[in-house]
């Protein structure tokens, strides 16, 4: 099973700490290689240009791909599908015009021009607008376009907001939300590895934000400690080994209760109380 994910960009690294999470490590993954064997041996990482990902998966070079959902749209390929959404790398493709010009909606830029490195998403969306306007595809400073005269407005990718500001442009309308997705090949879904590798990198999603309590809890006050606990399908309770009439007491809750969570189980009897981190939570 080959996996093709980004070799450089805001993406690269996010994907490698994922894989690495999710159990996939990386061996003779030196820079500069096409490839790297994981510690499953079924498996193997490819590098490829995030705009190039959706293709190595068509055409067969690769079986599952990491990149953005912006790329996969651009590159309109037939039989993939996607997996799984995992929730980094989040952008959006926005159209975006002079701050101090006359163009405030999209039906204005009807016979106009439009500059973008995205011109397959730039032009289904006008598509579905109903407006046509010409879209010229550049491969880089698409901000500087509408300065210099090339183009009224753009299509481009922003995350804060920071660039266009200070290129004095003014976003008219969203294109389309973006963040790193997990896909595969239409004629590769039914492998069981295509299902271990989206069940290994879920495992990590759900496990962002969690956070693994353990206490002992008085038999007599348990029912207390049930009430206060936002637990995750509700809490485990086991006998302790020469714990007397204690139990105890353990559950998944999310890590922005943990510090209320705490204080409430403590007022209703529980001592011990431990917090780790969760790696990896499978459901």
């Amino acid at each position: 099973m080959r996996i093709a994910v980004p070799n450089k960009g805001r993406l690269h690294e996010p994907t490698i700490d994922l894989l690495e999470r999710a159990g996939l490590h990386l061996e003779n993954g030196a820079d500069r290689k096409l490839y790297a064997d994981t510690v499953d041996p079924d498996v193997t990482v490819l590098f490829a240009r995030a705009a190039d990902i959706p293709e190595y998966v068509a055409d067969g070079a690769a079986d599952m791909g990491i990149t953005g959902y912006d790329q996969v749209r651009e590159a309109r390929v037939d039989d993939v599908e996607e997996l799984l959404d995992l929730e980094f790398g989040r952008c959006r493709l926005v159209l975006a015009a002079p701050e101090d010009g006359d163009i405030d909606g999209v039906e204005e830029l009807a016979s106009k021009t439009v500059a973008t490195e995205f011109p397959n998403i730039t032009r289904d969306f006008f598509a579905e607008t109903g407006v046509e306007p010409d879209v010229v595809e550049v491969s880089g400073a698409t901000e500087l376009t509408p300065h210099v005269e090339m183009a009224d407005a753009i299509v481009d990718i922003t995350s804060t907001g920071t660039t266009l500001k200070m290129n004095r442009l003014a976003v008219v309308e969203e294109v389309l939300a973006s963040s790193v997705r997990l896909f595969a090949r239409e004629d590769v879904l039914d492998q069981p590895k295509v299902g271990e590798v989206r069940t290994a990198l879920s495992s990590v999603k759900h496990a962002d934000g969690k956070r693994y309590l353990m206490m002992n809890v008085p038999e007599s006050q348990l029912d207390d400690v049930r009430e206060v606990l936002p637990g995750l399908g509700g809490p485990t309770i086991m006998d302790i080994a020469n714990g007397g009439e204690k139990m105890a007491v353990h559950a998944v809750v999310n890590e922005r209760d943990v510090f209320e969570t705490i204080t409430e189980v403590k007022k209703a009897g529980a001592s011990g109380i431990l917090v780790t981190e969760i790696e990896r939570l499978v459901e």
